[in-house]
């Protein structure tokens, strides 16, 4: 016969592995410290990548004029301008990136820990109904 508890417990299982549980498997298996570095890193790398695509059309847009400024222009205030921006644009990247990553991995740990519990009772409800 079948316990209806047991039937619901692994339908909930079942259901929580097709959707979230993969991504939050995957995430789990890293230490906190890991993660979140791994996750800034390409967060960073991803911010360099379109500061350079936004740099390059700011400066494509209107290519003449910049052409005809550049001998008027002080080129080191203009390059240091240039890291500037591109430091504070990184670094606001990676703070939030930081903060997003940070809760992601909150969060799948919270529900994986729920998820093991749910395994637990599963397991303790098999050896209930067994010894009857």
């Amino acid at each position: 016969m079948l316990n209806e508890e047991r039937v619901r417990l692994m339908t909930r299982m079942a259901c929580y592995e097709a959707k979230e549980g993969r991504k939050n498997v995957a995430i789990g298996n890293y230490f906190r410290g890991d993660y979140i570095g791994l996750q800034v890193i390409k967060s960073v790398i991803s911010a360099t990548i379109a500061y350079i695509l936004i740099f390059a059309m700011f400066i494509l847009y209107d290519f003449e004029v910049f052409m005809a400024d550049i001998y008027k222009m002080d080129l080191l205030d203009f390059a240091k301008s240039v890291i500037i921006y591109y430091l504070i644009f990184t670094v606001g990247y990676a703070v939030i990136s930081y903060g997003v990553y940070t809760y992601r991995y909150t969060r799948a740990r919270k529900s994986l820990k729920t998820y093991y519990n749910n395994l637990k009772k599963l397991s303790y409800l098999y050896e209930r109904e067994t010894k009857r």
